[in-house]
């Protein structure tokens, strides 16, 4: 599709419902059984069904799926090389810090390494990656009125490195 200005009738329509949610997603992986020991095992959610093992759909409280898993187009198949268009990572929303620090405390005991953690003020994040490559994160955030803001009330995000001994407390 070429790069060129949507037709003002699209620019003035109204914008998405604040409702609106991220329902699921589906990852492309290489390797069902491997996408599995990460996505049930290290990070908990629930198998709720499979596709013969070519799919798995997971969730958490037993929703219908939030992460899917296939290899409809990729058994077998390398991560997407750095530098190229796809996928930056998916967020798992926590409803409280205790819940983001018992999922740090099962990351550890899975042996799955962070590659980062931070405190962005409005929120508390840990990154990492799965098998195939796809970036995770794995978040809190905290009660709006606690969110940093300046003498306007604008929001003043930030990025602290986030204290994961003090997180490891709250498990």
């Amino acid at each position: 599709m070429p790069d060129a200005p949507l037709p003002a009738a699209v620019t003035a329509e109204p914008p998405a419902p604040a409702g609106l949610r991220i329902g699921h997603v589906h990852l492309k992986v290489a390797d069902i059984e491997r996408g599995l020991r990460f996505w049930r095992d290290a990070i908990g959610l629930e198998e709720q069904q499979r596709y013969g093992d070519q799919a798995v759909f997971l969730s958490a409280g037993g929703y219908h799926h939030h992460i899917a898993l296939n290899t409809w187009e990729s058994a077998g198949g390398d991560p997407p090389p750095r530098g190229t268009t796809g996928l930056y990572h998916v967020a798992l929303l926590y409803p409280d810090r205790p819940s983001l620090a018992r999922a740090l405390k099962r990351l550890i005991a899975h042996g799955i390494a962070l590659e980062g953690a931070s405190d962005h003020g409005v929120s508390e994040a840990l990154y990492l990656r799965d098998p195939d490559g796809n970036g995770v994160e794995l978040y809190r955030d905290r009660d709006p009125t606690d969110w940093p803001r300046d003498a306007t009330g604008r929001l003043t995000m930030g990025t602290r490195r986030l204290d994961l001994q003090a997180l490891l407390a709250e498990a």
